[in-house]
């Protein structure tokens, strides 16, 4: 096959394909169209190359639309509907900042939110040039998370795809749930968002049967029926008014907690916000105390467990009582 010439006297410009794709749109953007026979010369290339760029936009999600002209011309340009909804273009540092961040979504293994996220950095690789696409991947090698106990959500992935067309859509669901060690209830939701929590995704709800908003984790969804029934997200609606003073996740009536770490690992606790109540007391031998109002006692709990023998409860006495309580019992079961 023949190869097609530049055109006469235009040298072929050598940058690469990302930066002629920004040439590109910002032609397209600044009239009401133009020709490849005009973006041939304006970007210093051959026609055959302005129809592969062209053809790239569209793949990334660029809204081009090719209108005949009278002289027998194609005029292409952009929608002007969507003009304002164009792709927005990134610096390296905030490509740099993607890719750190994406390691830290592991968890979403299995769920069309993973796909998804595959999508956008596939775009994104193919709008690079290959030293600033290998660049970042060793800026993501470079901060590498490591999780244990991942969920798999592949079994869920129907339930999720279903799930994710209704928060987007606000549709009314109508979800089979299965509590531990109970059988599946059905409730009737209108489903407001997913909250992240510890690795796991929860959906925040309201619970029309229960009348008021309720978490449920995805885990345990076991069926889930989009209805044709719309609703409208509360304007004053706060994921604050699902946690309240939770510590946590669970909402309990909250505690007026004190708790002393030991110097060993108070700068642990120090380098940290664990409630947005919590004051912190400094002791003369380099130890802490730590004071929060807040609820959930189970994991409260479970959080104080990860920190023995380190730790000691002083307020409430109830709290002291199950923290002790829940040793005992451990005890026991290793002497089985």
């Amino acid at each position: 096959m023949r190869k097609e010439p530049n055109r006469p006297g235009k040298p072929a410009k050598k940058y690469s394909q990302a930066a002629r794709l920004h040439d590109v749109i910002r032609i397209l953007r600044a009239r009401f169209g133009a020709t490849v026979d005009e973006l041939a010369e304006e970007c210093e290339v051959n026609r055959r190359t302005v129809y592969r760029d062209l053809k790239a936009l569209e793949e990334v999600g660029y809204p081009l639309i090719r209108e005949n002209q009278p002289d027998g011309t194609v005029l292409h340009s952009f929608m002007a509907e969507f003009e304002e909804y164009l792709p927005v273009t990134f610096t390296l540092y905030e490509l740099m900042t993607f890719y750190l961040c994406r390691g830290q979504l592991a968890f979403l293994q299995g769920t069309p939110f993973q796909e998804d996220l595959d999508a956008v950095f596939a775009r994104i690789r193919s709008n690079l040039p290959p030293r600033n696409l290998a660049h970042l991947e060793r800026l993501a090698q470079a901060a590498t998370p490591h999780f244990q106990g991942l969920r798999d959500y592949a079994p869920q992935r129907d339930i999720l795809e279903a799930l994710r067309e209704a928060l987007l859509r606000q549709y009314t669901c109508r979800i089979s749930y299965a509590p531990p060690r109970r059988p599946a209830e059905d409730y009737l939701i209108d489903p407001y968002t997913l909250v992240f929590y510890k690795d796991s995704l929860y959906l925040a709800a309201y619970a029309h049967n229960r009348k008021g908003l309720r978490r449920f984790l995805v885990d345990r969804i076991r069926a889930l029926e989009r209805l044709d029934e719309r609703f409208e997200v509360p304007g004053d609606f706060s994921v604050d008014d699902l946690l309240g003073n939770a510590f946590g996740l669970i909402d309990e009536a909250p505690l007026a907690i004190r708790v002393r770490f030991s110097s060993e690992i108070a700068h642990l606790i120090r380098e940290r916000t664990w409630h947005p109540s919590q004051e912190i007391a400094e002791e003369p031998d380099g130890s802490l105390i730590l004071s929060f109002n807040a609820g959930g006692e189970k994991e409260i709990l479970s959080w104080l467990y990860s920190y023995l023998p380190h730790v000691r409860v002083l307020e409430p006495e109830s709290l002291r009582t199950s923290f002790v309580e829940g040793l005992r019992q451990g005890l026991d079961l290793d002497t089985l």
